[in-house]
């Protein structure tokens, strides 16, 4: 059964139907699993999540920072809303059924058969394959219960920026939220530091991907993700990194799981914004 990992979309519909395309895609037979951010910024969210939506169990799909920035600006936090695309989404009439199947996506994807995990951002050094699996469950859980629009409400900052066992309610989930799908670089000890999102060797001194930080407990999981751009698909240190910046002119990456070696396949797209709109 073909398995393709796919990257950041952001909206961007006709390029990932031309990727689907020249993989030939099969929803009979093949599996997509997409390291999340499906929406924002790009021109075609609501066509993209109802596209994926669609596809039923053919699709996995990790939730990344843009999608909780939807379900927040659909809960009424309007904090960021001036860095939106998502209007389509919001008026539609099928909203409510897609916000709901959206905020039942997991945080955290592991396949033991495989040996590879599939997140949107990063891990803490501190955190081993199984903490990083039960945090992203006390996630879905907040994003799932009844008390959905607390956390959205209390998502956006960036304290606390250093792990501890003792960090409790929205502070807990606040770390666990930036670890997941905001973080790039942190401290070798662990501090995240989130305003950073150039290209590895530009970042101020101190500071590492988070994915080469010594002795992470992680270092021997094999890990595909995304959100981090300007690295382009990049392969290291046991990470994959499959976001090569659809949305800003760069490509749609696609790798194929159940064959090795792990070959990217990409699509060349035309972009619809320039980096200095990030």
């Amino acid at each position: 059964m073909p398995i393709y990992a796919i990257g950041d979309i952001q909206g961007c519909y006709l390029e990932l139907r031309a990727l689907l395309d020249r993989l030939a895609f099969d929803p009979q037979t093949d599996r997509l699993w997409f390291v999340g951010d499906l929406v924002n910024r790009g021109p075609d969210s609501l066509e993209v999540l109802r596209f994926v939506r669609d596809l039923g169990e053919t699709a996995l799909v990790i939730l990344g920072n843009h999608d909780l920035h939807l379900l927040a600006l659909a809960a009424g936090n309007t904090k960021h809303a001036k860095k939106s695309t998502l209007d389509a989404v919001l008026k539609a009439p099928d909203r409510d059924e897609l916000l709901h199947w959206l905020r039942h996506r997991p945080l955290l994807h592991h396949d033991p058969e495989r040996n590879l995990t599939l997140i949107h951002a990063g891990l803490p050094p501190q955190w081993d394959l199984a903490d990083a699996r039960a945090r992203a469950v006390e996630l879905e859980r907040a994003l799932r219960g009844d008390d959905y629009r607390d956390y959205l409400f209390a998502m956006y900052g960036n304290q606390p920026d250093r792990w501890s066992p003792e960090l409790t309610g929205m502070e807990r989930l606040r770390f666990i939220t930036n670890c997941l799908t905001r973080l790039r670089f942190c401290a070798p000890d662990g501090t995240l530091a989130l305003k950073e999102k150039g290209d590895i060797g530009r970042q101020a001194t101190g500071l590492m991907p988070w994915f080469q930080v010594p002795d992470r407990k992680t270092r021997h999981e094999r890990i595909i993700f995304g959100h981090w751009s300007t690295l382009g698909y990049r392969e290291g240190d046991n990470v994959w990194a499959i976001d090569s910046g659809c949305l800003w002119g760069g490509a749609l990456t696609a790798i194929r799981l159940d064959v090795m070696p792990w070959m990217p396949i990409q699509l060349n797209c035309k972009g619809y914004l320039t980096p200095d709109q990030d």
